[in-house]
């Protein structure tokens, strides 16, 4: 029996014993990635001889989506012209392109959202002519919304909220041509209106607030159609965020007492922690810095309780010490305590989690700035500086806002240090804008 190709191999891990397997998976996922590509029987056949012929690029790009490696290393000359995925580098190598760190982001959703599921945990797109829908395929869409949670926990929003409408576009597709019973039908929609408040996230993240606020709007409207609390007060919590960072402080107030209203009635500690920080930074704003304090005090009175009541909803992993001091570094700031507000930041850089990348970047220019507003200006230029290395993985428009107000402040000091750093981290910030 001759041996297998690396890519006959491939396919076998996959599921895909028989060319029609894999024909029908690489269609499914040229569909979700949005690739005009169609594959014949006779070119699948092609690939699993020896010295398979090269794919054109939008095959290409759908191989890499599909098998998460570089086609070249399943034995495919290449890559092709016009092919922009290549050899990707793993999220812990620095130096990425923003091509390279787009198609990892790619393929990495499209391998968790179930597009390389085995034969049987096929896609949605595979279901045959009647359509129907089940509990193995709402957990295949259900894994697409948990990768983009880890995604934007790495990278940020910037390059994962393209990722995100795709796959509320697909779920959205499920449901209005798919058929199912009223149990399916309702988890359908609750994921949908998950997944739009997740896009509004991303959008805010990136700094697109009216479309922050477009999906953010989808996602209530779907919340008050299923009337799902849950869901109502992630898109509370969301939107209060919002109208603080907007200038909104007394809308982000209200929003975030709705949440914790309808928090309080769920009982789940950690959930009541998370949004208490949230009507704390509101109260900080509004110069109430006893009322923020307070609030503060209950945030980490609840995760002391936490596992004691209901379980938490999944969105809320990031909340623990790291967050909590983040919030007291905060609230120092805004109080003009800089000193302090040094010491808890501090803190929460060494307690944050190395896969929340996007906050371990947004942590470094908080404290940075602290650093310089405390007068040591010497070490919070040095911080900012390093922290561009950072930004090598993440696309945040939040985080790059806060690089301009580090710049601003290293430019009004009168030292040669400061202004070196001043420049080096605005000639970093046009470089990559224009990127």
């Amino acid at each position: 029996m001759p041996e297998l190709t690396p890519f006959e191999q491939a396919c076998l891990l996959q599921g895909w014993d028989r060319p029609a397997d894999f024909l029908r998976a690489f269609q499914a996922t040229a569909d979700v990635l949005g690739e005009a590509v169609t594959l014949t029987d006779r070119q699948a056949r092609r690939w699993r001889q020896p010295d398979p012929p090269a794919p054109r690029a939008r095959a290409w790009r759908v191989l890499h989506a599909m098998f998460g490696i570089c086609p070249s290393r399943l034995g495919f000359p290449g890559p092709p012209p016009g092919a922009t995925v290549g050899n990707v580098p793993l999220p812990t190598q620095r130096g990425s392109t923003s091509v390279d760190r787009r198609a990892f982001l790619t393929d990495t959703v499209g391998a968790a959202a179930g597009l390389g599921l085995p034969a049987h945990e096929r896609p949605l797109s595979l279901l045959g002519d009647t359509g129907a829908v089940g509990t193995t395929h709402l957990i295949e869409l259900r894994s697409g919304l948990q990768a983009l949670f880890q995604l934007d926990d790495a990278y940020g929003g910037g390059d994962v909220r393209s990722l995100a409408v795709r796959h509320l576009r697909r779920v959205r597709r499920v449901i209005n041509s798919g058929h199912y019973p009223d149990t399916i039908g309702r988890q359908l929609q609750l994921l949908s209106g998950e997944i739009a408040e997740h896009c509004g996230w991303l959008y805010y993240d990136a700094e697109d607030q009216p479309s922050a606020r477009r999906y953010w709007g989808e996602a209530l409207t779907t919340a008050t159609m299923i009337q799902d609390t849950n869901l109502e007060i992630l898109v509370f919590s969301s939107m209060a965020l919002q109208a603080c960072h907007e200038g909104r402080v007394r809308d982000g107030l209200d929003l975030a007492r709705a949440a914790q209203e309808r928090a309080a009635r769920l009982g789940s500690p950690l959930l009541q922690s998370v949004i208490a920080v949230r009507e704390a930074r509101a109260l900080s704003l509004l110069a109430d810095g006893k009322g923020a304090s307070r609030r503060l005090a209950d945030a980490m009175r609840f995760v002391e309780k936490d596992g004691r009541g209901r379980p938490s909803p999944e969105w809320t992993s990031f909340h623990g010490p790291a967050e909590l001091e983040y919030a007291q570094g905060l609230l120092n700031t805004e109080m003009g305590h800089h000193g302090a507000a040094t010491h808890f930041l501090r803190a929460a850089l060494a307690h944050q989690e190395a896969n929340y990348g996007r906050n371990r970047a947004l942590y470094k220019f908080t404290f940075a700035r602290a650093l310089i507003d405390a007068g040591e200006v010497d070490e919070g230029a040095a911080h900012a500086v390093a922290n561009l290395e950072n930004l090598e993985e993440v696309e945040s428009g939040r985080v790059m806002r806060r690089l301009h107000e580090v710049a601003g402040a290293l430019h009004a000091v009168d030292s040669p240090a400061a202004q070196e750093a001043a420049e080096h981290l605005t000639e970093y910030a046009d470089m990559k804008g224009a990127a």
